[in-house]
């Protein structure tokens, strides 16, 4: 099991949300910056995950600058997400150093463009589908795109892509376990990689993934805390 340890970005600070909801944050005790250094030290780290969550919100990049200093830093991938709506976006993070793209909002709702995008950077995207039950939602978790997770992965079956991160929003930030069941339905219908995401606690919770046939998992609040590392190499 690979572990993609998640830094969450709101005005330079790391942060975590519960939910999805701005109004539930909570500061991380490591800055982006040591915490990258923190998850550097393990093997088991693949790379590492970045959101800028004003630029969900905001649907435009915000942390561009705090982006490019994490990408300098990293000796490991680093994936970006957040507020990218534009191939002009993609190719300055690119330029920057970043690896690996986290498309949601416009790639949802415009697959198109998420074609063209795919042909530009191909097996760099990862598309986040993040919902609620079978709806996914867009816009910082703000609305229902009105797409059924099963109604999108069939549309994007033949696109280049590095891969599908599943995350149930309800689980996000609660520290009670992922949504297993439906990440392994969702393993089932596509043929793209799928990352978990969302309330993952604990080295239980990467095993029992992985028996489901999930290789990979993004871990966000607990990947903060020392614990979480015992028995992780």
């Amino acid at each position: 099991m690979k572990i993609i340890p998640a830094i969450d970005l709101i005005d330079g600070q790391n942060v975590r949300l519960s939910q999805g909801d701005y109004k539930k944050q909570s500061q991380m005790k490591k800055t982006p910056q040591q915490a990258l250094e923190f998850y550097s030290g393990y093997q088991s780290v693949e790379r590492i995950h970045v959101v800028d969550l004003m630029g969900a919100l905001h649907k435009k990049a915000v942390e561009s600058n705090l982006v490019s200093e994490l990408a300098e830093q990293s000796a490991l991938p680093l994936e970006i997400g957040g507020g990218i709506r534009s191939l002009e976006t993609l190719k300055a993070y690119h330029d920057m150093g970043v690896e690996y793209f986290i498309l949601g909002t416009r790639a949802i709702i415009d697959v198109p463009w998420l074609k063209e995008a795919a042909d530009l950077f191909p097996g760099k995207i990862f598309v986040g589908v993040d919902a609620k039950e079978n709806d996914i939602y867009i816009n910082g978790w703000t609305e229902n795109s009105d797409v059924t997770i099963d109604e999108y992965l069939a549309d994007v079956e033949d696109i280049d892509l590095a891969g599908i991160i599943y995350t149930d929003i309800d689980k996000d930030g609660m520290g009670l376990g992922p949504n297993f069941e439906n990440t392994a339905r969702i393993n089932k219908l596509t043929r793209h990689k799928v990352v978990a995401s969302g309330g993952i606690r604990n080295k239980a919770d990467l095993d029992e993934l992985e028996t489901l046939g999930i290789e990979e998992a993004i871990v966000g609040k607990a990947s903060h805390t020392e614990e979480f590392w015992e028995g992780i190499k």
